[in-house]
């Protein structure tokens, strides 16, 4: 057992859904041409002048509400100054000593017990720009479109000791965030990056050890497995007795190993000082309650929800609620269908087995809730098969057409006459004799394989539960 014990702390970037940039008119859509949206201000003209986007303020309030946040009566902004070929300013607006809000939290779940992990500080800062670099040529790229985008930083306390809690406290920051709809979260884009702080420390010790950040990490898997990395090089420099040395670290996702980027800066290197082009700024108790009483019911009140009062298991209300619109969707289905069960089932079965097959999410494939409800009816009276009618979710999710019509095209109508299925049944007996003898022997599971034969000649269209029937009296017989 080791003697040493791991802390961790988080400092998350989000990006918000606005509009605008945080100081500026330009737009902050995705994926245009490099360098397109651009302007005097977030590339730091001479002359030009920050206007702070009032949206950026709103979300940046309802986010740390959401998270449990005392929100500051009286905040400022102020000038991050480093160089960087992707700031153009060679300064960032950030906030230092007086942030927008503090002393907040988020409760992770690990082996059925309740942590609570402690967030210092939620503030606003704007986004640099954003290097591309060449592979094939000693040329690097900058697009600055990326520049004064609207971030806030959620910065943990160092409260989280394993890199499954890191992993845990994540997952969960991110369902809140997408709840609140303050930001799409999407790593593949940077709207939601994170930077990892870890130290060891023997165990008892009040005192924090020497911690290195590790960033490049674009997955929460990436970021538990880069904990993991670091926590056990650390212990083994510990072990040998070297020096942790105080670094910034790369995570290498192919070699799975962190890289030296660069000895860590301390707060006074950057040189922090009010940003004098904006003034600072009061926000009401009045603007507090009116953007309070406007956040959803956020991911664990509506587990509890599910659980209390639709009876759903702790795992499926779980599944449902980790994705803000895949329980809205589920909600939508019940107001159709009062049979939470049945739902649940579908959605958490065949429903997300297609999403994770084509790398979709339920809000960006067509699947209607009416669809799904009548395909689930269809199924629950014998209309189709169950297995005919997953192969009927793959066509409606792909054409958009009915349940109805692709039953009608694909003539998969459920067969339900035992003269019609006759044949079928007495041809599985006939070609499986292993099956047929190992039912005899006793291995009534065998009768399931056979059932499945019967099913294939039929193209899924036999009644599963006669089908059964036919052949428990066939192979009493034979």
């Amino acid at each position: 057992m080791s003697e040493h014990e791991i802390v961790i702390g988080l400092e998350v970037h989000v990006h918000l859904k606005t509009k605008t940039k945080a100081f500026c008119g330009c737009s902050t859509e995705f994926g245009n041409e490099p360098n397109s949206q651009t302007c005097p201000v977030c590339l730091g003209m001479p002359g030009s002048l920050p206007v702070l986007n009032k949206q950026f303020l709103e979300l940046g309030i309802r986010t740390a509400l959401a998270l449990g946040c005392e929100i500051a009566e009286f905040t400022k902004f102020d000038r991050k100054n480093y160089y960087y070929p992707d700031l153009p300013k060679n300064y960032q607006i950030s906030q230092y000593d007086l942030p927008m809000s503090h002393r907040g939290f988020i409760m992770i779940e690990i082996e059925g017990k309740q942590k609570k992990i402690g967030i210092t500080r939620v503030h606003m800062e704007e986004d640099a720009g954003k290097l591309i670099h060449d592979e094939k040529k000693p040329v690097s790229y900058v697009d600055y479109n990326r520049t004064g985008m609207p971030l806030l930083e959620i910065v943990s306390e160092p409260d989280m000791s394993s890199p499954d809690e890191a992993y845990e406290y994540l997952t969960n920051l991110k369902a809140i965030l997408r709840y609140l709809e303050v930001s799409d979260c999407d790593m593949e884009k940077g709207s939601l990056r994170c930077d990892a702080n870890i130290s060891i420390r023997k165990k008892g010790d009040k005192k924090l050890g020497v911690k290195t950040e590790l960033k490049n990490m674009n997955s929460f898997k990436a970021v538990r497995q880069a904990l993991g990395f670091e926590a056990a090089r650390q212990e083994k420099t510990l072990n040998d007795n070297g020096k942790i040395t105080q670094e910034t670290l790369l995570w290498d996702e192919n070699k799975c190993v962190t890289v030296s980027m660069r000895t860590k800066e301390e707060a006074h290197d950057y040189r922090y000082f009010p940003e004098p082009d904006l003034v600072p700024f009061t926000i009401s108790k009045e603007q507090i309650s009116e953007i309070r009483s406007s956040i959803p019911e956020l991911p664990k009140e509506r587990k509890a929800r599910f659980l209390s009062k639709l009876k759903l298991s702790y795992e499926d209300a779980n599944i449902l609620t980790e994705d803000k619109y895949l329980a809205d969707y589920f909600e939508k289905c019940l107001t159709k269908y009062n049979e939470p069960k049945q739902i649940c089932n579908w959605i958490i079965g065949p429903v997300l087995q297609e999403l994770n097959e084509n790398n979709s999410s339920i809000d960006r494939i067509q699947l209607k809730p009416e669809s799904l409800i009548s395909l689930i009816k269809l199924v629950k009276n014998n209309t189709i098969s169950n297995l005919a009618g997953k192969d009927v979710l793959k066509h409606v999710i792909k054409t958009g057409k009915t349940p109805e019509e692709l039953i009608k095209e694909m003539d998969l109508t459920q067969v339900s006459d035992e003269t019609a299925l006759q044949d079928a049944v007495d041809a599985v007996i006939k070609e499986n004799s292993k099956s047929v003898n190992d039912y005899k022997s006793g291995k009534e599971n065998a009768v399931m394989f056979l059932v499945g034969q019967v099913m294939k000649k039929t193209r899924g269209k036999a009644n599963p539960k006669l089908v059964k029937e036919m052949l428990i009296r066939g192979l009493s017989d034979a």
